[in-house]
């Protein structure tokens, strides 16, 4: 591990959307961190300031660009990578040039992307770049999870749970791949999803490369709940009968035995058919001596009766994009190569 720079690490946003709103921010707010630089795909969002096109009050002086070779030659230190999917040709690109990336575009490890870890791999040490994965779940869930066998003397499974009301998000594009609204029993949506949340397979790996675990395979395992009435959601009306209820489960099998899981219950109502209650948050289950259990509750930093859908997506976008920023040091002092949270030292905020 080479040691941190003393100087602000040099940033650049790589694209503006939801994400990006919490991710350049933050950026802005850390004094251990510069903004130097912004990529904007769309020609209307070339030219304008950074901070305006993510919707923060006062400019920052970054100007967008859609110049890939521009922003590469200026040397940054980190790309912050924010699309909801990864251009693999393009992260191939960066780290062979020398810059260290950072993402929360549906990569952890690599595993869920055949042929892409491989590539990406040579390409980072080849650059002598580095390259971390992360957002809330999968992601920085399974550090928590790591952290909560910190007191064991044994440990025989580890489990991370995300049960969530998803009914707030039900017009977003990251939900379009899942199916909502199909009639149950639909033949291949259960692939369908398995393939739309592939990336919580690496997730699994960054919990086993956590705990030292040599996993034989990961499984999959889905379930689905029908909804018992019509259901008018902003931008995705779900019809009684269809799929309104998902519960997915990535089970990492180690010498036979299984060791550790992502469970994932995402519901669009809270009556469906058979019945999927859900916690409203995040939960760690440890299997051990002793047994751990650690709840994880996110609340709004406001009145509840001020809260709006624009309010709750914001949560959303920041609890995403905050593992990525505060790692942002530690990716850059890392070792060649894709890197995890077994890796770095614990990434946190910095206090003003």
């Amino acid at each position: 591990m080479t040691h941190l720079p003393e100087r602000p690490v040099r940033v650049v946003q790589w694209t503006t959307g939801n994400v990006a709103r919490a991710t350049v921010r933050a950026i802005l707010r850390r004094p251990d961190l510069e903004l130097v630089g912004c990529y904007a795909w769309s020609p209307d969002k070339v030219g304008r300031d950074a901070a305006e096109l993510c919707r923060l009050p006062e400019p920052c002086g970054v100007t967008a660009t859609d110049d890939v070779e521009a922003l590469l030659e200026s040397r940054p230190d980190c790309v912050v990578y924010t699309p909801l999917h990864m251009d693999v040709d393009l992260v191939e690109r960066m780290l062979g040039a020398g810059v260290n990336v950072v993402t929360t575009a549906e990569f952890l490890t690599g595993h869920s992307l055949p042929g892409a870890r491989e590539r990406l791999e040579a390409a980072a040490r080849a650059g002598g770049a580095s390259l971390f994965g992360s957002g809330m779940n999968p992601g920085y869930a399974q550090l928590l999870a790591a952290v909560a066998t910190g007191i064991c003397q044994e440990v025989r499974h580890v489990r991370s749970v995300e049960s969530v009301d998803v009914s707030g998000f039900a017009a977003d594009s990251n939900m379009d791949g899942l199916g909502w609204g199909r009639p149950i029993g639909d033949e291949g949506h259960a692939d369908d999803v398995r393939s739309a949340v592939a990336v919580f397979e690496d997730g699994v790996h960054v919990l086993a490369d956590c705990l030292a675990l040599e996993l034989d395979r990961v499984d999959c395992r889905i379930g689905f709940g029908a909804a018992v009435r019509d259901l008018d959601l902003p931008g995705r009306p779900i019809a009684r009968g269809t799929v309104a209820g998902i519960d997915v489960r990535f089970v990492g099998i180690a010498d036979g035995r299984e060791v550790v899981e992502l469970h994932q219950r995402w519901a669009m109502d809270r009556e469906l058919d058979p019945p999927m209650p859900v916690d409203h948050g995040y939960r760690i289950e440890v299997d051990g001596s002793p047994q751990v259990t650690l709840t994880l509750g996110i609340l709004p930093d406001q009145p509840l009766e001020t809260l709006t859908i624009e309010d709750m997506h914001g949560i959303g976008m920041t609890i995403t994009a905050m593992p990525v920023v505060h790692a942002i040091r530690h990716v850059v002092a890392a070792r060649p190569g894709i890197v995890t949270y077994a890796d770095l030292p614990v990434p946190s905020a910095v206090l003003p």
